[in-house]
């Protein structure tokens, strides 16, 4: 008999627990600021080519535990509002494409660098499912169990579609 997880881990995607249909990019937002602050603090920085990224547990008291969230950040080094806005926007349709690969149960939280202005989409697509491959495995870590699967399984049937 299973032994239910722990409310404040990270549970990993499951291959079957696909929720492209019910994860809209709306209800997968981080919102108030005081859960960037929590997620800051629960989590070490993390670095990529293109950006870095921040993942944490949701606290224990969250409504929907198993809903994953994410956010993402446009400091104004990044250049005046168009850029941050045009950097945003290409981030979000990338995220949005690869919702079902978000670990449940995590915060998520992107902060790109100005390069993302210039990279090709197709390559900041693939560096946000390596990240979230990534974030897979840390989810499985913190729950304290081996990653059963990789975002690269799920891909070819989400091209499928």
């Amino acid at each position: 008999m299973k032994t239910p997880p722990s409310p404040d881990s990270c549970q990993p995607r499951q291959p079957t627990q696909r929720q492209s249909s019910t994860l809209t990019w709306t209800g997968a937002r981080l919102r108030k600021h005081a859960d960037y602050q929590r997620a800051y603090a629960a989590s070490r920085k993390r670095q990529s080519a293109s950006m870095s990224w921040f993942l944490a547990a949701q606290p224990a008291m969250a409504t929907s535990l198993s809903a994953p969230r994410v956010g993402l950040t446009a400091g104004k080094v990044l250049g005046k509002a168009h850029e941050r806005n045009r950097i945003k926007r290409r981030m979000r349709e990338a995220l949005r494409r690869h919702l079902d690969l978000l670990p449940r149960g995590c915060d998520l939280i992107f902060h790109p660098r100005r390069s993302i202005l210039t990279l090709e989409f197709a390559k900041l697509e693939a560096e946000i499912v390596r990240i979230l491959e990534q974030a897979n495995a840390e989810a499985a870590k913190m729950a304290g169990r081996p990653a059963q699967w990789s975002a690269r399984q799920i891909a070819p049937a989400k091209a499928a579609s």
